[in-house]
């Protein structure tokens, strides 16, 4: 992903954030000026979001770093770590606090006195609002970005997205629980709102949180992308077969390749290292994210041979051919 795709998503963060601290403020004052759980549960949701938001915007920087003597494969995956940590956030402070106070509503009663109730739909509608700008502006992002499938990728636009998505559905829940409270006089409604924006806080928290977790771990690339690597492999008059072929992400544009291949008979060690620089650089051509390629020969190889192919010109990082 190019470095004005980076800007454009922490404007897109930076306007998410400065939206939730706002609607935090409001929610979290209306709330306790009228006592409503439902609305004090939106309050930690988007409490939760801005702090995700600071997260999010810690991951733009920090996995952009260069490969050091540390990490020799750079800092992408820091993008994987600081989604994580706001998916956390989002169960903690979001999914957890709305189970509380809905816990509490059914204990206590709620409020009495429901006269406040108006100022916080008042409340509950701006939030709305501004939400779903945050929400439009997320969505066309992902749109400028190649649609859902490629614009998804970067996990800080996804938790984006699926925050304002989560929020503009909170605030709905929150709304109706608080009519319905004030229509009824039973607190069971906004209790009832809670819960519900709490499931849906822990199920979005789990998705972000699943989907971080197969990257940090080492999730293999694209699948296309390595099937277009294999073909390539194939299509060598040198190669007599490709016996494995592994990829893995280790940014949100960036991948590593190994692979290990039988070579045809018949070749001095010189042709061997010209044909594996050439053959590096065509996957380098073909899938432009494999940063680091390294090639292999099976053990059958006569042992000059071999050693040729996995010479530093025929090995390694992209850009040492």
């Amino acid at each position: 992903m190019s470095t004005r795709s980076d800007r454009r998503t922490r404007v897109t963060v930076l306007v998410a954030l400065g939206a939730n601290v706002v609607i935090a403020a409001a929610k979290a004052v209306g709330g306790l000026a009228v006592a409503s759980p439902a609305l004090l549960s939106e309050a930690a949701h988007s409490v939760a979001d801005s702090m995700n938001e600071v997260f999010l915007l810690a991951a733009l920087r920090r996995s952009r770093r260069p490969p050091d003597r540390r990490h020799p494969f750079g800092y992408g995956k820091e993008r994987f770590f600081w989604s994580l940590l706001a998916a956390v956030g989002i169960f903690v402070m979001g999914g957890c606090f709305s189970f509380y106070q809905g816990v509490e509503a059914l204990r206590g009663g709620g409020a009495e006195d429901l006269g406040g109730y108006v100022a916080g739909l008042v409340v509950l509608g701006v939030a709305l609002l501004a939400e779903g700008g945050s929400l439009l502006r997320a969505l066309y992002q992902v749109r400028k970005q190649g649609g859902a499938g490629s614009g998804l990728r970067d996990p800080a636009l996804r938790t984006v997205v699926a925050e304002d998505g989560t929020a503009v559905l909170g605030v709905t829940l929150a709304a109706a629980g608080m009519v319905l409270h004030m229509v009824t006089g039973q607190v069971v409604w906004e209790a009832a709102a809670s819960f519900a924006i709490g499931a849906l806080l822990v199920y979005v928290a789990y998705r972000l949180g699943r989907d971080a977790r197969a990257q940090l771990v080492g999730e293999a690339a694209d699948p296309e992308a390595s099937e277009r690597i294999r073909a390539l492999l194939r299509a060598q008059p040198e190669i007599d077969s490709v016996e494995a072929l592994f990829t893995m992400k280790t940014g949100l544009d960036t991948a590593l390749v190994a692979a290990r291949v039988d070579l045809a008979p018949g070749m001095d060690s010189e042709r061997v290292e010209d044909v594996a620089v050439r053959i590096k650089q065509s996957i380098a051509d073909v899938v432009p994210e494999a940063e680091q390629i390294f090639l292999d020969v099976t053990d059958h190889r006569a042992p000059e041979a071999r050693e040729a192919w996995e010479s530093p010109a025929a090995t390694g990082e992209r850009g040492g051919a």
